[in-house]
């Protein structure tokens, strides 16, 4: 029987928000393992990208406790998260427009600048549509293309845990697809990876376990494949996160 990998990172019942008095997350908990991905899904306002940044130091934690490796990392700030090895990519504003995709990466790496050269031939190795690219202003390219510069920033500092937030808000199908085989590819390396995501669907069919949240609550746990295939979530939660997708979908078009 195979040793169950360590823990990495948990949130242990949270209770947080942005404003005074008013909570989005209600005892919400999370754990992820070494080299796990996990999926997070719900319907819109369920508090999945607070959850998100509560892991990175981004909300205030009124009650609960975030721990990485062991570690109370609850009120550390957010470059001390990064240094500890906590890496984040926003869904919106997520590169430096005005730099190249190269100044892009030295961004992610400006605390170890000496490293540069080796860790960007790793990720010219993993984003390989960047590599002949690199020179080009990062405010030029498509969605797509913008959130491979992002996960390769966030990836220049060595992170044990990645944070995805909605990785494919916005993309094409395709560019959709690509995304999470790269996101894949990269969980592959050996990085955790806590994913949040509105295509409910595909994130369930390629993520180890998923949370289900509603109301910043804990509805749903488990293997990503079986609750893809649970009635009461395809019942409660798949229909109506799909129906949230075409919605964002036609706003765009």
């Amino acid at each position: 029987m195979n040793a169950q990998p360590p823990l990495v990172i948990k949130a242990d019942t949270l209770t947080a928000g942005y404003l005074p008095g008013v909570n989005i997350l209600n005892g919400c908990t999370l754990e992820a393992y070494a080299g796990e991905l996990i999926g997070i899904i719900g319907p819109n306002g369920a508090g999945k990208s607070t959850l998100l940044k509560a892991l990175f130091g981004l909300v205030n934690i009124r009650e609960g406790a975030v721990t990485l490796e062991g570690e109370d990392i609850t009120t550390t700030s957010t470059n001390h998260l990064v240094r500890k090895g906590i890496g984040f990519v926003p869904q919106t504003n997520n590169v430096f427009p005005s730099l190249s995709i190269e100044e892009n990466l030295q961004m992610g790496l400006f605390l170890k600048p000496r490293e540069f050269a080796a860790r960007a031939a790793e990720m010219w190795e993993l984003f390989p549509m960047l590599a002949d690219r690199r020179k080009q202003r990062a405010g030029s390219l498509s969605g797509g293309e913008r959130q491979s510069v992002a996960m390769a920033r966030a990836l220049m500092m060595q992170p044990k845990v990645l944070l995805l937030d909605e990785p494919s808000a916005g993309l094409s199908p395709v560019r959709q697809d690509e995304t999470f085989i790269r996101t894949r590819q990269i969980n592959k390396t050996g990085v955790t990876i806590i994913m949040v995501e509105q295509n409910a669907r595909r994130c369930l069919q390629i993520c180890d376990r998923a949370y289900v949240l509603d109301q910043g609550r804990n509805s749903y746990e488990g293997p990503g494949r079986e609750l893809a295939n649970d009635p009461k979530v395809i019942e409660l939660y798949l229909g109506t996160l799909a129906a949230d997708v075409e919605q964002k979908s036609a706003r765009r078009e």
